[in-house]
C-alpha cells in the first residue's frame, strides 16, 4: 500500500509523458531539507554543469545543490511482476539516462564502443518483469557521503510508493560507494543510518579495493582534463601545475586534492587506495614518480596520491565498518581493457579503468552472493552489455 515518503522529503516537480526521453515512464525531483546538505564546488568552466534534459528536471538549474536529487522510474514500474524493486545507482561523470537507458546520449564513444545502443540495463530490467527506478544525482562528482544519504532518500521514496519494505541496489564504479556506504551506515555527522531496507547489493565495477588509476597514468590522464593542453573532460587532475604549449600554469579547480579555495571531486578522492605495492606504477611516463609520489617534476608538480588519501579516502572506512551480514552482495568486473580514447589501465588485469581485483575486492563483506568477470566488457559497457545484464538479472531472480 502506497504511504507518504518520510517528511523531511519535499516533491518539488513531476515529469511525465511528454517530457521525458530516454524511455523512461517519468522523472521527479525531490528535495531533502535535512541540516547538513550543501551546494558543492562546481569547475568555472561549467564542465561540470548539469546538461541535456536534466537541467529541465533540476528546474533550470545547472548547479544545484546536494540535498536535491532526481527519482527515474522506468515503464512497468508499478506492474511490475517482480516483488523486490531494484534501484540503479550510476558513476562519476554520468546521468541515468546515459547510463541506464541510452549509452549512446553522449555521442560516440561515450558508451565504451565505437557504435553506442540507444537502450540500456533500465529497458533489459523492465522487459524482465522488474520495477525499476533510477537515482540522478545534483554533482557529478561529488561527496559519496551525501550521496549515501540520498541513495536512501530514493529507497525511502520507493518503499513509500510501492508499499514494500526492502530494495535491491545495483551500484556502478562510483555509485559503489555511495550504496555501499548507504548500507554501512557510514555517513556524514548528520547524517541518518541504515534503515535495514536492502535486500541485495550488487556493484559493477566497483573500486570495493579502491583505485590509483589517476596517479599511475597521471600524464595521459591530464591531457584529457588540463584546458591549457586542451583538455575538457570532467574528471580531477593529480597535479597542481602543468606545462603546456611552455607555459607553467596552476589550475586548482581541477586538483584531486582541496587547494586554492576549490574542492570540486571529493568523489574521486574517498576511491583512492594504493596499488603500487601490487603492481607498481607505470614507468613510462612522464613525471611517473612525483606524479605518484609527489613532487616536482620536469613538466608537473603535485602532491602525490598519499596526500589525496590522506585527505579522504572512504576505502579504508568502507572495510572497516563492514557490510551487514543480511545484505546479500554481489560482486561483477569488467575484464576488457580496450577503452576508446583513453590511455587503458595495463598494470594488472583490468576493465581499463579499476582492477578486476579491486572490483571482486569482498573485505568487510561477509555475505557474498556471487562474484564474476565478464572477459569481454570494459568499464563504461558495465550498462548495457548483454551478458552483464543478463548475469545482473540471474542475481536479481
Amino acid at each position: 500500500m502506497a504511504a507518504a515518503p518520510p517528511p523531511y522529503l519535499t516533491l518539488e516537480a513531476s515529469y511525465g509523458a511528454g517530457t521525458v526521453t530516454n524511455g523512461w515512464q517519468s522523472v521527479e525531483r525531490y528535495a531533502d531539507t535535512t541540516t547538513g546538505f550543501r551546494a558543492e564546488g562546481f569547475p568555472p568552466d561549467g564542465r561540470g554543469d548539469q546538461d541535456g534534459k536534466r537541467v529541465t528536471y533540476f528546474g533550470g538549474v545547472s548547479r544545484p545543490s546536494s540535498g536535491t536529487f532526481l527519482l527515474y522510474s522506468a515503464p512497468g514500474w508499478n506492474t511490475g511482476t517482480r516483488t523486490t524493486p531494484v534501484l540503479l545507482v550510476h558513476g562519476a561523470n554520468d546521468t541515468a539516462d546515459r547510463a541506464w537507458a541510452n549509452p549512446g546520449e553522449s555521442g560516440g564513444y561515450g558508451c565504451g564502443a565505437a557504435s553506442c545502443p540507444s537502450t540500456g540495463l533500465m529497458q533489459d530490467l523492465s522487459a524482465r518483469g522488474h520495477r525499476v527506478f533510477a537515482v540522478g544525482f545534483a554533482h557529478k562528482q561529488g561527496d559519496n557521503l551525501m550521496q549515501a544519504q540520498i541513495v536512501g532518500d530514493a529507497i525511502a521514496v520507493i518503499k513509500a510508493k510501492l508499499g514494500v519494505a526492502k530494495v535491491d541496489l545495483v551500484g556502478w564504479s562510483k555509485g559503489q560507494m555511495s550504496t555501499r556506504a548507504y548500507v554501512s551506515s557510514v555517513k556524514p555527522n548528520w547524517g541518518r543510518a541504515y534503515a535495514g531496507d536492502v535486500r541485495r547489493l550488487i556493484t559493477l565495477g566497483g573500486p570495493n579495493g579502491g583505485y590509483d588509476y589517476p596517479y599511475a597514468h597521471g600524464w595521459a590522464h591530464d591531457f584529457s582534463i588540463w584546458p591549457a593542453c586542451g583538455g575538457q573532460v570532467n574528471a580531477p587532475s593529480p597535479h597542481s601545475h602543468m606545462t603546456c604549449y611552455g607555459t607553467y600554469t596552476a589550475r586548482p579547480e581541477f586538483s584531486m586534492t582541496p587547494s586554492g579555495g576549490y574542492d570540486n571531486y571529493p568523489g574521486q578522492r574517498q576511491m583512492l587506495a594504493r596499488w603500487d605495492g601490487v603492481y607498481g606504477v607505470d614507468g613510462a611516463a612522464q613525471d611517473w614518480y612525483t606524479t605518484y609520489y609527489g613532487g616536482q617534476g620536469f613538466y608537473t608538480a603535485g602532491s602525490g596520491i598519499q596526500a589525496a588519501i590522506d585527505a579522504g579516502s572512504l576505502i579504508a572506512p568502507l572495510h572497516s565498518a563492514g557490510v551487514p551480514a543480511s545484505v546479500t552482495t554481489y560482486l561483477l568486473a569488467g575484464g576488457s581493457a580496450d577503452i576508446l580514447g583513453i590511455f587503458n589501465e595495463n598494470r594488472g588485469p583490468s576493465d581499463g579503468v579499476v582492477f578486476i581485483s579491486s572490483a571482486l575486492d569482498t573485505t568487510g563483506i561477509p555475505t557474498v552472493g556471487g562474484k564474476a568477470t565478464v572477459t569481454g566488457a570494459n568499464h563504461l559497457e558495465l550498462g548495457w552489455h548483454g551478458s552483464v545484464t543478463a548475469q545482473i538479472a540471474t542475481w536479481l531472480s
